[in-house]
């Protein structure tokens, strides 16, 4: 039995030192590591930020009754495009019928009183031809009488009004016909043909019959992260593309940035807002959800490489350059504005430079 013991331990010995023999063996075998090179590039490279929002009018207004009641006719629908002035709704007055008992009450003793001057009139006109009463006298009787008609004809007015909005003399202008205040295009008309309206007062904002707003003076709202704020200032460039429109994207100029952040989420955003550049050939309708790329830095047509080619000694930027096939040499080189994937370079590297690629080691010839 140890006879055997010591037969396998010598066998197992001798096996594990061939085993490191061929290994070594092989190893010395395997060909050298093949790197990858790349050259350098021209480029323009961006360092940006990105912010989320919306591309909204600059103007929008809402358009609002100053009379309550019903809309008997509506002028415009979403997509139209109005002047200022131009007829938005008619509005059918529904009167109060306190209101309207009054005024009429009103227009009976006014016509009571007219009627009572007009015969006055007649008889002290018979009179001073006579020569019973002086001019004078008979001239505070045709006052009178032009007093009661006056008073008679303001109070058919008041009627009128009370009972349809307006009156005979201002029907073009009158509060039942609802305005464009400016010119634009109709977003929205959120009523219907006999819907009820209320007018817009001290107590009450009242029903929007029309939404109006200038669609060639578009605007970007959004929110920048205190992380990022203060890297930027009113007059940067942004890029925005906008989610409905694939494959565009439109110039913009930052002009606002909120003086006070509000929290959400836990984090502390801050609004900014960018006049858009007009578009002629491109429609961008309101509330569409957009990014803007808030440029910090631009480096157009430089000498770039792809930064995963770079490494360091330190602080100290360097990359390996080919001197001969799968011969490199360390460069220092130094380096300017980075967007993450590619990284400029000031000097250090020429044109023609192939630079070893430090990732690719595992490829074999």
């Amino acid at each position: 039995m140890k006879k055997f013991l010591l037969i396998f331990v010598v066998l197992a010995l001798l096996s594990t030192f061939a085993g490191t023999f061929y290994y070594l063996y092989a190893k010395s075998e395997e060909p050298p590591a093949v790197f990858e090179t790349a050259a350098p590039q021209v480029a323009t490279i961006i360092h940006k930020t990105v912010a989320t929002g919306s591309v909204v009018p600059r103007q929008e207004v809402e358009i609002k009754p100053q009379i309550s009641g019903i809309i008997e006719k509506l002028y415009v629908e979403p997509g139209d495009l109005v002047a200022q002035g131009d007829l938005i709704a008619k509005i059918n007055v529904i009167p109060n019928m306190l209101n309207l008992n009054n005024a009429e009450n009103r227009v009976n003793l006014s016509r009571i009183r007219f009627q009572d001057a007009t015969l006055d009139l007649d008889r002290n006109r018979k009179l001073v031809d006579e020569g019973t009463i002086s001019q004078s006298d008979f001239q505070k009787v045709e006052i009178a009488h032009q007093n009661a008609k006056e008073e008679l004809t303001g109070a058919i007015d008041s009627l009128e009004i009370v009972r349809k909005g307006s009156t005979t003399k201002t029907e073009s202008s009158s509060n039942t016909l609802v305005r464009a205040t400016i010119a634009g295009m109709v977003l929205e008309v959120p009523v219907e043909v006999g819907n009820s309206v209320i007018e817009a007062n001290t107590f009450n904002d009242g029903t929007t019959l029309a939404t109006v707003a200038d669609m060639d003076d578009m605007i970007f709202e959004g929110k920048v992260d205190e992380s990022e704020v203060g890297k930027i200032r009113p007059g940067m460039d942004l890029l925005l593309t906008v989610g409905a429109i694939e494959g565009a994207t439109f110039d913009a100029a930052l002009e606002h940035i909120a003086p006070k952040g509000v929290e959400e989420d836990g984090a502390i955003q801050f609004e900014i807002r960018a006049a858009l550049a007009q578009q002629d050939d491109i429609l961008i309708r309101a509330n569409y959800s957009a990014n803007a790329d808030i440029v910090l830095a631009r480096a157009d047509d430089v000498m770039a490489i792809d930064e995963s080619l770079l490494q360091f000694d330190g602080d100290t930027p360097f990359v390996e350059v080919e001197t001969a096939a799968q011969t490199f040499e360390r460069r220092e080189i130094e380096t300017g504005l980075s967007d993450g994937i590619l990284i400029q370079v000031v000097s250090g590297l020429g044109e023609e430079d192939k630079i070893k690629n430090p990732s690719s080691g595992g490829a074999r010839s």
